[in-house]
């Protein structure tokens, strides 16, 4: 469901940013405001175009959420404080805490609204550290963050 979720909400942004794009283009007389003139087959590349976007939005939440390792030894509680820390230093704030489990979002409201909500980072103690999930392009920064914190932490 989640997957769903995430390729609708990608299609519907894809999707508008062609309309604002277009719509740009035709008020301001670049292109004409009929569509059978403006596309080279009218509402059949239209169409296309959608069709294209949708499969673009179906791969993008296979490849554009994962998971990353991040080696901690001992009790994950002892390092909570140095986790938070470092999701602070990136603009997150803690939503959630269960379990162990500590899931964030970014503290900025309009960098949450540009990733159109997805922005949750979950960090779960695993045997041999703790597992961070979320989008790919975040967990780099976020991993490599948390990892200097905890091998930092207490130094």
């Amino acid at each position: 469901m989640k997957y769903l979720r995430r390729a609708l909400k990608y299609f519907l942004q894809i999707s508008l940013l062609l309309v604002i794009i277009v719509a740009v283009l035709m008020l301001s007389g670049m292109v004409s405001k009929d569509i059978a003139i403006a596309f080279r087959h009218g509402w059949t590349s239209v169409g296309y175009i959608l069709l294209l976007f949708a499969v673009m939005s179906a791969a993008y939440p296979f490849f554009g959420y994962g998971k990353r390792k991040i080696h901690a030894g001992g009790d994950p509680a002892s390092y909570r404080d140095a986790i938070v820390q470092a999701m602070e230093g990136r603009g997150y704030v803690l939503a959630s805490e269960e379990d162990g489990e500590l899931r964030f979002h970014l503290g900025s409201g309009f960098n949450r609204a540009a990733r159109l909500w997805e922005d949750t980072i979950s960090i779960t103690p695993v045997l041999g550290g703790f597992e961070a999930e979320g989008l790919v392009r975040d967990l780099a920064r976020v991993v490599m963050a948390i990892d200097n914190k905890i091998n930092n932490y207490g130094n």
